[in-house]
């Protein structure tokens, strides 16, 4: 795999990462909700014009263009497992901006999602 098929790959990577910590912030913003028939309006428009949720939605249309970049130049039988990092990169953005709880059991799983990585992206 050469150097821009696995930036593309990357790039998507992490446009999906920040959707997910973009939606993490706009539903913090927003609280707690239940979903009922009574608020489904009220609460989807909460989340429909919520900017954090919009940036995440600017996020996964741009992920899907480069997504396809990337899957017209590797197989995805490669391609696809280097999704994978996003969980790496989701667990210490959640660690750095919310706070949420880093064991040990994290940074072993990590360790082997990078490792898995490595490995495929070689091959």
């Amino acid at each position: 795999m050469n150097l821009v098929s696995f930036s593309l790959i990357m790039a998507g990577v992490m446009l999906n990462a920040a959707a997910q910590i973009l939606m993490k912030t706009g539903t913090n913003s927003i609280g707690y909700f239940a979903f009922s028939v009574e608020n489904i309006l009220p609460v989807g428009w909460k989340l429909a014009t919520e900017p954090h949720i919009i940036g995440a939605m600017c996020c996964y249309v741009l992920g899907v263009v480069i997504w396809i970049l990337a899957l017209s130049r590797v197989q995805v039988s490669i391609a696809y497992p280097l999704l994978s990092m996003g969980y790496v990169v989701n667990a210490l953005a959640a660690w750095y901006l919310f706070n949420e709880s880093f064991n040990p059991a994290k940074v072993i799983g990590m360790g082997v999602i990078i490792l898995g990585v490595i490995i495929i992206s070689r091959a």
